[in-house]
């Protein structure tokens, strides 16, 4: 059965659509087809990769030109089920369930509360925007076969609504991270964070608790969301301990985390962050280092039942600084956290788990 995959925003390479979902699905049997902006028409590990522009730097475009050409490849390619990943091609999902195809929105955000925090929209339009976005949401989801959410918060949301929804975790793959060769001797006093740098991921204070420390430095990977934010954060202390990384491959992930011995997610108590299911705090479980995360109810729980890392007040550079030292003076405790969250993955926060949900939503699709 041919399916098709819609992005007008993600790269090619997106771990969640084509690392895990689009491969998955082949493994199964599916002729997979992936609609991507700036890619060249070709086909990788077996998904059939079809481009269309990028429009960079303007959102404007990209909402029009960009989902106008997603939609007409689309219909090119008459999928049996098309799959589609940004909120802004919803008018896409819902043309192309007028013409009777079956159709997954997969939300991987909780859009309205995220709108909240966008900083190019004004502060003071932020609460419409999102309180308009989400009608608009809540009426066109019904109308989809399934919403696949990223989290069960997420799932829960849409089940309110009457829709047929399922929670498909971006957990991590078994084989990815996992680091067998590294004695935790052999790793540097580092600490590191891999991920989009803003503001409220944290960065202010984690570079803040950084000149708190002692011999500690931190490997840093990925990009500054807004270029005031890095210039404000290059000049603090902490700073001087910093290995800019800037943005990384797969590989370069896991070369990351082999050299580290604490893995770091302190975001704010953001409505869209205190019910989320951060990628990164379980690539950290992965590749089998221990955690320092917010102090959120839902993080906490799985830290502390699994006994895999430290839990901080993520405003509070002092506290995170004192876990960081902690951490890294008592190496038999910290590389015990690090395996009890490998364990964990093991057993439970694994993307082999979570891709069996995932066939199971086709194969129901396909018998209606």
């Amino acid at each position: 059965m041919k399916v098709c995959h819609l992005t007008s925003v993600h790269g090619h390479s997106d771990t969640r659509i084509f690392i895990k979902e689009c491969r998955s699905l082949v493994e199964a049997g599916y002729e997979v087809h992936f609609i991507v902006p700036g890619v060249v028409a070709s086909i990788i590990d077996g998904v059939h990769m079809h481009g269309v522009i990028k429009e960079k730097g303007n959102r404007l475009k990209r909402m029009t030109k960009t989902v106008d050409q997603v939609l007409k490849k689309g219909l090119e390619i008459n999928a049996d089920i098309y799959h589609f990943h940004d909120p802004e091609l919803i008018p896409v999902g819902l043309k192309l369930k007028k013409i009777g195809k079956k159709v997954i929105y997969d939300a991987h955000e909780d859009v309205p509360r995220q709108i909240l925090t966008k900083e190019w929209l004004p502060a003071y339009i932020r609460k419409l925007v999102s309180k308009s976005f989400e009608q608009f949401e809540n009426k066109a989801s019904r109308k989809f076969d399934t919403v696949l959410a990223a989290t069960p918060h997420i799932r829960d949301r849409f089940l309110k609504l009457g829709c047929k929804a399922q929670d498909v975790n971006n957990y991590p793959l078994l084989g990815e991270l996992k680091n067998e060769s590294t004695l935790w001797t052999d790793k540097e006093n580092a600490v590191c964070y891999v991920g989009g740098i803003t503001f409220v991921r944290g960065i202010y204070k984690m570079v803040e608790s950084l000149s708190l420390t002692d011999n500690i430095h931190m490997l840093l990977g990925g990009k500054f969301a807004n270029s005031a934010e890095k210039e404000i954060v290059q000049k603090m202390n902490g700073w001087a301990k910093v290995k800019e990384l800037g943005f990384l491959s797969r590989e370069e992930v896991k070369e990351v985390y082999r050299k580290s011995k604490v893995g770091m997610v302190v975001l704010h108590p953001m409505l869209n962050y205190i019910d989320a299911l951060p990628v990164k705090m379980f690539e950290y479980m992965a590749a089998g280092i221990p955690v320092i995360a917010s102090d959120f109810p839902l993080w906490k729980g799985i830290i502390e039942r699994n006994q895999c890392g430290l839990c901080v007040d993520p405003l509070d550079s002092k506290e995170i600084a004192q876990a960081i030292q902690w951490l890294i003076k008592n190496p038999e405790k910290a590389e015990e956290m690090g395996k009890n969250g490998r364990k964990a993955v093991e057993t439970e926060y694994n993307w082999e788990t979570e891709s069996k949900k995932l066939i199971a939503i086709y194969e129901e699709l396909l018998q209606k």
